[in-house]
């Protein structure tokens, strides 16, 4: 398998040399354990009926949250489950798990987005939570019960990636800004002002964060969120020389 060498960048991103022929986009899988792998097993067959030299795997964040199975989600990408190097960035989601263990005064707005449901699958007692109390002794359980590897799999999320013509982050660009200028905050949350832009961003952003019934191709940007908690449906968008092509869980 190839090495991969990361080249520093400002806050829009870091690049992959050498570059990847076939990039495998993976959309927020949001706890959906079984939903992954079967994505995994997709990504296998693919590889082996259109073999390519080098190939790498970006998921696009948002791996907590909603769906019943964050825990073995996390501890599935913490190994890197993919026949490719593998890249995981970073979504609002997980930003949110982050707040909470910094200030657990702020978890009614993770719990209300399914903080509730990754707790549970830590074996996190989330009778109190469910009573809006007991904040503090959940995020001192939750950061006792957190595996060393999955802290590790956190810290190591990236903002954003840039390879060739395409740009992947979680949510989208902010419009007017220059790809390496663009801020964490709109890259993990940004959501109307980028979508409604028609312009020319300098590359084709690859997202997810806006579940959408399939795929949103669009001259400037590629959605692959297809909701996956909610329809089965886990999208991941392949893009080498050709037109993208996807998979699909459904």
């Amino acid at each position: 398998m190839a090495h991969l060498q990361h080249r520093a960048a400002p806050t829009g991103g870091q690049s992959i040399t050498p570059e990847p022929r076939r990039i495998y986009a993976i959309g927020d899988i949001h706890g959906r354990r079984d939903l992954l792998d079967r994505m995994i097993d997709a990504i296998c067959r693919d590889l082996k009926a259109y073999p390519v030299e080098h190939a790498v795997t970006v998921t696009l964040g948002d791996y907590v949250d909603r769906g019943p199975d964050s825990r073995r989600v996390v501890e599935r990408l913490a190994k890197n489950p993919f026949p490719t190097d593998f890249v995981a960035l970073k979504g609002n989601h997980e930003e949110m798990l982050a707040w909470f263990l910094r200030d657990p005064s702020v978890g009614g707005e993770w719990l209300r987005n399914g903080g509730l449901e990754t707790l549970y699958s830590y074996g996190i007692d989330v009778g109190p939570l469910m009573r809006h109390r007991g904040y503090e002794a959940a995020a001192a359980a939750f950061q006792k019960t957190l595996p060393p590897t999955h802290m590790a799999f956190f810290a190591s999320l990236r903002l954003a990636l840039s390879i060739g013509k395409y740009f992947f982050c979680h949510a989208g660009v902010r419009p007017g800004v220059p790809i390496k200028y663009q801020r964490e905050h709109d890259l993990l949350w940004i959501r109307e002002d980028f979508l409604h832009d028609r312009t020319d961003f300098g590359k084709v952003v690859v997202h997810g964060h806006t579940p959408s019934p399939s795929p949103e191709i669009r001259p400037n940007r590629i959605n692959i969120d297809t909701g996956a908690f909610i329809t089965g449906r886990l999208t991941c968008a392949v893009l080498e020389a050709d037109q993208p092509r996807f998979l699909s869980t459904s």
